[in-house]
């Protein structure tokens, strides 16, 4: 019988708890869910008002894995949804406003994936974001090496920067904007990372193409796309290991010589929190939010 817990006074169906997401960890259903709920005053901040791509992988991440942005059969009335338009139209998505969203929809096995504006001002980023991606045998020890390179570069222009982990083998840089179109963040992030090649030409690529890749941090720029998103902070990752997105310190970037150092587990958060509280907090807040040069 799938057990009924009461979250902010709604009724949640919380399914095969015992299950066994990572095979690797023995990490279960369970424990996906305990993590999202001890997590949620972090994580909500950063999944309010922005509708949501889920990356579902309901039997782990060696079973089938699929993207969703409509709204799911069964969703709940009380549920937050947003109009969103798509080139062929416009769609349904989930927003996640609160608790009880948050565990209905980590009840579905997923990744949170958000874009760089909010549900009210589609198109009109208040985030921009790099994704540093290593191509072996690099790992996120280079794109340590870019990241700080970007971070002053991106200071020079008055706009400080945040990092993250992908919670796979890279790193997310994040600034928070003043309201900006999307497609004039992507000119502005695809002449970062242009001019990040022609300063770094050993170690970085802004170009997608496999063949340029191998040994180089490739700079993806075009997550500021509209129609783009990006893995949510806090988000678990359908990795071998429920590895985590998670927010490092600058010094923690500065001094990484090993990957190891730099990969989050769900068990490391916690701590993580208690120790630096959010690392990304200052994304939420619109003092921070700085003008596009």
């Amino acid at each position: 019988m799938t057990p009924i817990t009461e979250v902010e006074g709604r009724r949640l169906a919380l399914s095969n708890l015992d299950k066994v997401l990572y095979p690797a960890s023995g990490f279960t259903k369970g424990e996906l869910l305990h993590y999202y709920a001890t997590t949620a005053d972090a994580l909500l901040g950063h999944l309010a008002n922005r509708p949501l791509s889920f990356l579902r992988f309901p039997d782990g991440p060696d079973g089938q894995q699929f993207f969703a942005k409509n709204v799911p059969p069964g969703t709940p009335s009380w549920v937050r949804t947003a109009d969103v338009p798509h080139s062929d139209g416009s769609a349904r998505q989930i927003v996640v406003q609160d608790l009880a969203t948050l565990m209905w929809a980590a009840n579905l096995v997923t990744e949170f994936h958000t874009p760089q504006w909010q549900a009210d001002a589609p198109g009109i980023a208040d985030r921009l974001v790099l994704d540093l991606d290593p191509g072996e045998p690099a790992t996120i020890v280079e794109c340590c090496r870019v990241a700080l390179w970007l971070r002053e570069r991106l200071a020079a222009d008055g706009i400080e920067a945040y990092a993250k982990t992908s919670g796979a083998k890279g790193l997310h840089l994040l600034a928070h904007l003043e309201p900006t179109p999307s497609e004039q963040v992507t000119t502005y992030a695809k002449q970062l990372a242009v001019q990040a090649e022609r300063e770094m030409p050993e170690l970085v690529t802004h170009r997608m193409k496999r063949s340029l890749r191998p040994g180089k941090v490739f700079v993806d720029f075009s997550q500021n796309a509209a129609a783009k998103t990006t893995a949510t902070p806090y988000t678990l990752r359908a990795r071998a290991e429920p590895t985590v997105s998670a927010p490092v310190t600058w010094d923690e970037v500065a001094e990484c010589t090993d990957p190891a150092r730099l990969a989050f587990l769900a068990t490391d958060i916690a701590p993580r929190l208690d120790r630096y509280g959010d690392l990304l907090d200052p994304l939420l807040d619109p003092a921070h939010a700085r003008p596009l040069p």
